[in-house]
Order: structure tokens, then sequence, then C-alpha cells
């Protein structure tokens, strides 16, 4: 858990995040804007950079050019959970080509830190800031045995060392793993 930005991001339960999506984010942007990064499991600046054109019908597309490392264009599908925040977010400012438009360009990272500090205050989360989405997701597939390559290629690591790092093992699962040896 990060405290005063030390530490890894914390992982957050499902009561958490239907909270933080209920009653925390407070404008259909910041709904959109954490879902994007939590069902696309991207890093808040990669979402934050994301133009219009970027996001269809049915897939979001991270141009390599916005990626950390800038190294690879990715593609996440668009699920049933994800789409809902996207039709009630409707992109403002016409002329401005960024999904999540700011005074020049586009939200900065700081003013996404102030948005998700003044939610999770208006609802007593802890610990808890922007990469908490990414790793909650990555942690979340993981748990539910989906390969780690398939968990490479959505999170666009490029070693499956560095997405290891990502991963929160509990207790209980460690428990569960050795309940599985027998004589």
């Amino acid at each position: 858990m990060k405290i005063s930005g030390n530490g890894q991001a914390k992982i957050l339960s499902t009561s958490e995040l239907q909270e933080l999506f209920g009653r925390g984010f407070k404008c259909e942007r910041d709904r959109a804007l954490f879902a994007i990064c939590f069902f696309s499991a991207c890093r808040i600046s990669e979402a934050l950079q994301l133009r219009k054109e970027s996001i269809t019908a049915s897939r979001i597309v991270f141009c390599k050019a916005i990626t950390k490392g800038k190294l690879a264009t990715r593609e996440i599908i668009i699920t049933s959970e994800l789409r809902p925040y996207l039709e009630a977010y409707k992109s403002p400012k016409p002329l401005n080509p960024y999904y999540f438009p700011g005074y020049k360009d586009h939200i900065k990272l700081n003013q996404a830190h102030k948005i998700l500090r003044a939610a999770c205050e208006r609802i007593g989360i802890f610990g808890a800031s922007t990469h908490s989405f990414r790793r909650t997701a990555l942690t979340r597939l993981h748990q539910q045995g989906v390969p780690l390559r398939i968990i490479q290629e959505i999170s666009g690591h490029k070693s499956l060392a560095t997405l290891q790092k990502y991963l929160e093992v509990t207790e209980e699962e460690k428990e569960n793993a050795l309940g599985l040896l027998s004589w």
C-alpha cells in the first residue's frame, strides 16, 4: 500500500471499487477515466493521452507514442463492463482531439491524482493511487487463472519478471496452494 507516495499501489477490493464508482467519483468523466484504467489495465498516463479516434465501438487502441517505453501499440477490447462508462461520458470540446480534454491538450497527471484522492477521501479509502486500478486489474486476472503470457499482452509489459512485481499474492492463495499438496 502506498503511504505518502511510497510503496506499491494498493490492490482495491470489489467493495472499494463499487464505492468509488458509485459514490466516490462525482462525474461521468471521472468514472470513464478510471474505468478505462481498470478494465484495460492501462497506466493513468496512457488513459489521459487517449485521443477520441483511439476509442471505437469495440476497441481502445493505445498507440505506442503514449505507452511506457514507446515500443508497441496495444489494442484492448471494450468489454460489456466498460461500455456503459464510455457511453455515459460524452467527451466535450469538439476541436480538442483528446478523449479527456484539459485546458490546452489533455487532463494532466496531477489533476487525475487529485480527482482520485478526493474520491477516496469521500468514501474513506486509504493507500490507493492512480496505479491501483492497473495493479488491481492485473492481480485479479492472475487470481482468475489467466495465463501470465495473456496478462503480459494486456498490460504491455516487456518481461514476465516486471509483470510479476505487479501481482499480489494473498495469504489465502498461498494456503490454498499448499492445500493442493498431498501424498
